[in-house]
C-alpha cells in the first residue's frame, strides 16, 4: 500500500493485488459491503493519519479506480464541515461515505528512463502492439495504452511485458494527461521504432 497527500484535504492510496491478496479480498468484493474491505478501509485510513497526519473527519468522498492486472487506486476527500447556528453534537466515529467506482480496461504504466521504452517498443512490437501515448511528468514517463491496443492477446501476458521495463503508475492518467507533456500521441511504440532502431 502506498499513499501520496494531493491536496491538504484529497490522498491517493495505491492497493496493488498483492495489498488485496493478502487481506483476501478479490478486486471484485472491493465493490462489496463486506466486513473486510471495510477493514481495509480503516487500515488505510489509519496509515493515512500515521504517514501523512491526514485524519478522516466528518464527511469524506471514495473514488476507487481499478487497474488491469495492476491493483487499485483510492482517493479519498475529506469534506468541509457545513456550520450553523445550531450547535449540533458531531460524532467523531461515523464517517459519511460518499463513495465512486470506475472500472478502467486502459494499462497506464510509469518508466523512469526513455530507453526503457525503446526496449519495450521492440519487444512488442512483433506481437504487434503500435499503439499507446507517452508522456512525460515530473521527471518520469508514462505509457498508456487503450483495451482496444492490446485485445488480441492476454492481459495478463501483456502486463507482465510491461513490468520488465517499467511499474505500474501511481499517478492517475488523468492527472499525467492534464498536468504532464505528451510526447507522442498516437502510434507511438511503432514511431520509438522507426525512431530509434
Amino acid at each position: 500500500m502506498r499513499l501520496e497527500r494531493l491536496t491538504y484535504n484529497k490522498i491517493k492510496v495505491f492497493l496493488t493485488l498483492d495489498d488485496l491478496r493478502e487481506r483476501g479480498i478479490s478486486k471484485e468484493e472491493m465493490w462489496q459491503d463486506l466486513p473486510k474491505v471495510h477493514e481495509l478501509f480503516r487500515d488505510m485510513m489509519l496509515e493515512a493519519d500515521d504517514e501523512l497526519g491526514f485524519r478522516a473527519e466528518g464527511p469524506i468522498a471514495v473514488e476507487v479506480f481499478s487497474l488491469p492486472a495492476q491493483g487499485m487506486v483510492v482517493i479519498v476527500t475529506k469534506g468541509q464541515m457545513a456550520t450553523n447556528d445550531d450547535d449540533e453534537e458531531y460524532d467523531d466515529d461515523f464517517l459519511e461515505l460518499q463513495v465512486t467506482l470506475d472500472i478502467s480496461d486502459d494499462v497506464f504504466y510509469e518508466f523512469r528512463q526513455f530507453e526503457d521504452i525503446i526496449s519495450l517498443a521492440k519487444r512488442i512490437l512483433p506481437l504487434d502492439i503500435t499503439g499507446g501515448e507517452i508522456f512525460s511528468f515530473q521527471g518520469s514517463y508514462y505509457v498508456s495504452f487503450e483495451e482496444s491496443e492490446y485485445e488480441h492477446m492476454d492481459v495478463d501476458m501483456f502486463v507482465a511485458l510491461l513490468s520488465e521495463f517499467g511499474n505500474p503508475s501511481t499517478i492517475t492518467r488523468w492527472r499525467v494527461r492534464e498536468y504532464g507533456k505528451p510526447i507522442m500521441s498516437e502510434n507511438s511504440m511503432e514511431q520509438v521504432n522507426q525512431y530509434f532502431k
